[in-house]
């Protein structure tokens, strides 16, 4: 099955591309291995079985399934992201993950290719969610698991993306990523194609002195951030008026050295 996309669609695809590459996604995604050992569990993926990580960034979530036996596949649309997810395989102990670079909304597998489907904080950025949705479920065998991990609608990058966007406005007529956190908006996109639909909550803990050090990790690291920043100019005003949007954002979610990010665990049976 295909999803043709309209060209302004292929040039936000590009642009998401250049994004993830700039920066270092892999000093953030630093933090994420217990919420990718959380989905793995809840999803109890098992070895042998065949196993999609859709978008999946520096390769944490696949890495940590083919550890738990499985025979993994990471797919992700941003070739520098797969670059440093090799590199995680090879000192994780995991050089045989298969890295394909390739688009959440157009899969190049068969249907049924999967006894599990994974996504981490990674589909949820595809600009058409039923598209990314149908095509996850199309590569997942019947009885086969689909379970992803997105962000809290109200919780820490919620609040994050909120600051960003009076700033820097998102691109308009493409959903939120963030309604992926919504659990009645997923079983609106997964519909009567699953079984056994459950939703479970967590949150990674990142050590962090201050509210400070954690906006310089996301102003320097971060490609969103960095492309945000970069699209205010040389205006100073503009970028202080930034940060102390961000810092309060951030604020309510630091305290004893930690900043809590919440995350939703969604997972279900394909019918």
């Amino acid at each position: 099955m295909t999803h043709p996309a309209p060209p302004e669609i292929d040039a936000l695809k590009a642009k998401a591309r250049a994004t993830w590459a700039t920066g270092s996604y892999r000093d953030v995604a630093a933090f994420l291995p217990p919420m990718a050992a959380d989905l793995v569990r809840r999803v109890a993926v098992r070895p042998g079985e065949r196993v999609l990580d859709v978008a999946t960034g520096t390769g944490v979530t696949a890495i940590t399934a083919r550890r738990a036996g499985a025979r993994v596949v990471g797919l992700d649309l941003t070739p520098e992201l797969l670059e440093a997810a090799r590199h995680e395989a090879t000192l994780a102990g995991a050089p045989d993950v298969e890295w394909v670079a390739g688009d959440a909304e157009a899969l190049p597998f068969g249907p049924g290719a999967f006894d599990v489907v994974l996504s981490s904080f990674g589909h949820m950025f595809a600009p058409r969610p039923e598209a990314t949705a149908a095509e996850m479920l199309r590569v997942l065998k019947p009885g086969g698991r689909i379970g992803f991990v997105t962000h809290l609608p109200e919780h820490l990058v919620a609040r994050m993306f909120a600051a960003m966007a009076r700033h820097v406005p998102p691109p308009a007529g493409v959903p939120s990523p963030l309604l992926w956190g919504d659990p009645a908006r997923v079983r609106e996109r997964l519909g009567d194609a699953v079984e056994d639909l459950h939703f479970d909550t967590g949150v990674v803990r990142l050590p962090m002195l201050s509210p400070a050090h954690f906006w310089t990790l996301f102003r320097e690291r971060y490609g969103p951030t960095i492309r945000a920043l970069a699209a205010l100019g040389e205006d100073p005003a503009r970028q202080a008026a930034f940060e102390r949007d961000f810092l309060a954002a951030v604020e309510p979610f630091w305290a004893d050295g930690e900043v809590r990010m919440g995350y939703l665990v969604a997972r279900a049976r394909r019918a």
